[in-house]
Order: structure tokens, then C-alpha cells, then sequence
């Protein structure tokens, strides 16, 4: 998946998520859908998955392997230190309201499987690298997003790890397999089927935004009557992508990595992706709707800041070449 072929729509993703809220915060206003509208979030968030897993190159596996530097070093990151990092700043300003914690752990131990591609070719990085990194990232929080929720998380909400199990299996081991499946078979179904499953698997961000729109439609009040909380989840947020930055140039300097190996290290390490994480806080946490609340939040934040991302490794190329 080359960046040059994303289609618009995986462009202006953020966009169309913040238009997607306006519109379900709108919704919500009207009773109806305020009642009905979360029966759509999580068959939503299943094909939107369907769509991602379809979409990833699993075949590449392999390829990361050839630069072992930047795979260990972003792994690790990704999947040891942020974790750990994360319940740390949630333990420092989050401690009142322990579902936005949650939401802080979920959002950041799930790297970015998609738009992180966009960031790094913004900031003329190694764009190959970063797709041959996509799917360990997919892959490994898939398997330890649960494991990570019972650790971090098990103090602060209670976890049913049969539920919890159940809903893993259901938004995100169906629509893998599902994915694997429909890749056998792409060759052997008529043209009208091919059509049909290529379509749905091309166009994910509509029914990541048609989840959102469904999701503030059904709790968006709680965000109108408690504005303080994108206040709360800004100052964590920005830390954490401050210092995983400074991070990120101090392990490619001390590693020695091209400039372009810096710009997808760092970009790989900085994004992340709620949409996996929300799949499972909405269907896990149906009860708690401040944790999915937070794990909308935080990609508001997230946006402007890897567009700063992306130019400042630009401007320190610059300066390294005068």
C-alpha cells in the first residue's frame, strides 16, 4: 500500500471525523437516534476492521526484518516502553477520573496501522520501511490489547476476561479471519462479488465515521455537559508525544539511523490508532462511555500535532543539509 494510492478519503480521515462528530453530536439532540444510534457502532467498527486487516500487507512480515535496527527499536517502543509510559502519565493526571485513564492506556498501546504512512512521507521518510512495519504493529496489539487492559487497567475498571475475550473475538478476530478468507477467495468469486467486497475493504474510513457519528449521537451529551474532560486529556496526550519525539531523535542519533529511517521511526512510534482500541472500549465498556469518549479525543489532539511532527522533521533535515 503505497501512499500515493491512499484515497482521498484516507487523506482527509481527521477531517471527515471531526465533521462525523458535529454530525452525531446534532443527531443526538434528537431522541431517536440519541436511544438507537449505539446499535451501529460496533457492526460499524467490525467492517471498518474488515477493511483495515483486508488491507494490510501480512505478506510483509518478513520484509521488516531486513532493517532489524528500526524494527527492534520501534517494537520496543511501541509495545514496552509506551505502554508502561502511558499508565504513568494516566497515574499523574488522570488519577480522578479513572475511565479516562483507560482510555489514555487503550489509545496509547495501539500504534497506527494506516495515516502514519501519510506523516512519513510528508516528512520524506522511508515509506517502504513504514509499510513493512505496519503489520507487526497490527498484528501484535491484536494479541496483547487485552493482556495490556488486564494489567494496566484491570485495577482501575472491572474486567470480565470472559467478556473481554468474547469481544476480541468478535471486532477483532472475525473480521481478520474474514479479511484472510475474502483474499482466498477474491480470485474465485464473479466480478459483481469482487466488486462488492474490494468496495467495502477500499472505503473503511465510512464506517469509521458513520462509528463516531453513531457514538456521539448516543453519549455526546456527556461531552457537551462536561467539556473539561478534552482539557484533561490534553496535557497527557501532548506529553506524550513530546517525549516520545525527543525519544525518537535520541535513539535514531544514538542508533545511527538515515534520515529517513528518524522520519518513519519517529512517525511509526508517534501515531497511534484508535479505532481497534474503540472497537473494544465501545463493546467491552458499553457501561463506561468516558472511555470511549477518550479514545475519541485523543486523534482531535493527535492530528494537528503529527502535522507539527512531520514539518519539524523536515526543517531538521534541512538544517542538518545547510
Amino acid at each position: 500500500m503505497e501512499v500515493s494510492n491512499l484515497k482521498w478519503m484516507e487523506k482527509f480521515q481527521s477531517l471527515l471525523v471531526i465533521a462525523a462528530i458535529f454530525i452525531g453530536l446534532g443527531l443526538g439532540q434528537i431522541s431517536w437516534f440519541s436511544k438507537n444510534a449505539v446499535y451501529l457502532i460496533v457492526p460499524a467498527l467490525m467492517v471498518m476492521l474488515y477493511g483495515v486487516f483486508f488491507n494490510t500487507p501480512l505478506h510483509r512480515l518478513g520484509n521488516a526484518l531486513q532493517n532489524y535496527k528500526v524494527t527492534g527499536l520501534s517494537l520496543i517502543i511501541n509495545f514496552i516502553w509506551t505502554p508502561v509510559f502511558a499508565w504513568g502519565l494516566g497515574a499523574i493526571f488522570l488519577r480522578d477520573t479513572p475511565d479516562l485513564w483507560v482510555g489514555l492506556i487503550m489509545l496509547m498501546v495501539t500504534p497506527c496501522t494506516d495515516w502514519y504512512l501519510i506523516f512519513t512521507s510528508i516528512a520524506r521518510g522511508d515509506v517502504t520501511l513504514a509499510t513493512a512495519l505496519l503489520p507487526w504493529n497490527l498484528l501484535l496489539q491484536v494479541i496483547l490489547l487485552p493482556i495490556y487492559l488486564l494489567i494496566f487497567a484491570g485495577k482501575l475498571v472491572n474486567i470480565n476476561i470472559l467478556i473481554l475475550l468474547e469481544n476480541v473475538v468478535l471486532v477483532l478476530v472475525i473480521p481478520l479471519l474474514l479479511a484472510l478468507i475474502v483474499k482466498r477467495l477474491i480470485p474465485k468469486i464473479n466480478q459483481v462479488g469482487q466488486r462488492i467486497l474490494l468496495k467495502v475493504a477500499a472505503n473503511q474510513t465510512i464506517f469509521l465515521v458513520i462509528a463516531i457519528a453513531a457514538m456521539f449521537a448516543s453519549q455526546g451529551k456527556i461531552l457537551l455537559q462536561r467539556p473539561d474532560l478534552l482539557l484533561k486529556m490534553l496535557v497527557p496526550v501532548l506529553i506524550f508525544f513530546g517525549v516520545n519525539f525527543w525519544l525518537g531523535q535520541l535513539i535514531g542519533h544514538l542508533a545511527q539511523f538515515s534520515d529517513e529511517e528518524v522520519a518513519c521511526f519517529n512517525c511509526t512510534t508517534l501515531a497511534r490508532n484508535s479505532p481497534i482500541a474503540l472497537a473494544i472500549a465501545t463493546s467491552t465498556f458499553a457501561e463506561r462511555p468516558l472511555i470511549s469518549l477518550a479514545l475519541v479525543i485523543g486523534p482531535l489532539i493527535e492530528l494537528p500535532v503529527m502535522i507539527i511532527v512531520s514539518q519539524s522533521l523536515l526543517r531538521l533535515r534541512r538544517r542538518q543539509i545547510l
